[in-house]
C-alpha cells in the first residue's frame, strides 16, 4: 500500500520561478512547496524501479535533502522538474548498479526519467525493451551485431572491437553504422530506443 505522505501543497507562491527565487535564498516555505508540488510523481516514478514504497520514498528524501543542500546553486529559473528527475535517476542507478549492472538499463532509466518528468507515458517496461532489441538484434548480419553488442552493451571504443574481432577500425565504423541504421528503421516506432541508437562513436 503506498504510504501517506504529508500534504504541503498548498501554494502561496504564484508561480515555480518566484518558487525558486525563495528556495535560493533558503526558503524553507518554498522548500516545502516544490515538495508538495513533485514528491508523489517521484515516488510514482521511483516505485516502479524499487518495487517497495520504503525504498521510493528512502531516495524521494534523498532527492530532496541534496535539492535543499544544493540551494544555492541551483541554476533552472523556470522549472525544477528535469532537475530532481536527473537527481532521483542517479540514486536509482547507484541503488541497483550491483543488481543490474547494465549500461543499456541505465539508458532505460534515463529515458523512463525524461518521460515522466513530461507528460508522455513510457511505452516499455525493462524487459519489453530487452526481448525487443534482442529480436532486432539477431536479425542483424553476424559481424554487425557483434559490433553492436560489443560498441553498444559492453562500451568498448571501436579500437577495442577491431581489435577483438581483427578488423580494421574504419570496418568497425562502418558496420556499427549501417547496423545502428537497422535497427533504428527496426525499432523506430519506439523513439527512445531509437534515440539510445543514434550515438555513433
Amino acid at each position: 500500500m503506498e504510504p501517506s505522505m504529508e500534504n504541503r501543497n498548498d501554494t502561496s507562491y504564484p508561480n515555480e520561478h518566484l518558487l525558486i527565487g525563495a528556495l535560493k535564498n533558503g526558503s524553507r516555505k518554498a522548500f516545502d512547496e516544490i515538495y508538495g508540488m513533485y514528491a508523489r510523481r517521484l515516488l510514482a516514478y521511483c516505485k516502479q524501479y524499487t518495487k517497495s514504497w520504503e525504498d521510493a520514498e528512502e531516495i524521494v528524501q534523498d532527492v530532496f535533502v541534496r535539492l535543499w543542500n544544493s540551494r544555492a546553486t541551483i541554476r533552472q529559473e523556470e522549472t525544477l522538474r528535469s532537475l530532481l528527475f536527473i537527481i532521483a535517476r542517479h540514486y536509482l542507478i547507484n541503488a541497483y548498479r550491483a543488481k543490474v549492472n547494465s549500461p543499456v538499463y541505465e539508458e532505460y532509466v534515463a529515458c523512463r526519467a525524461e518521460l515522466a518528468a513530461g507528460t508522455s507515458p513510457c511505452p516499455l517496461e525493462y524487459e519489453d525493451f530487452l526481448q525487443k532489441l534482442r529480436i532486432a538484434l539477431e536479425k542483424l548480419p553476424s559481424t554487425q551485431r557483434k559490433i553492436i553488442e560489443l560498441s553498444r552493451l559492453k562500451e568498448l571504443s571501436n579500437k577495442e572491437v577491431a581489435e577483438k574481432l581483427a578488423l580494421s577500425e574504419q570496418t568497425v565504423k562502418n558496420q556499427l553504422s549501417q547496423g545502428l541504421k537497422s535497427l533504428r528503421d527496426e525499432l523506430g516506432k519506439i523513439t527512445w530506443i531509437a534515440g539510445w541508437l543514434l550515438i555513433v562513436n
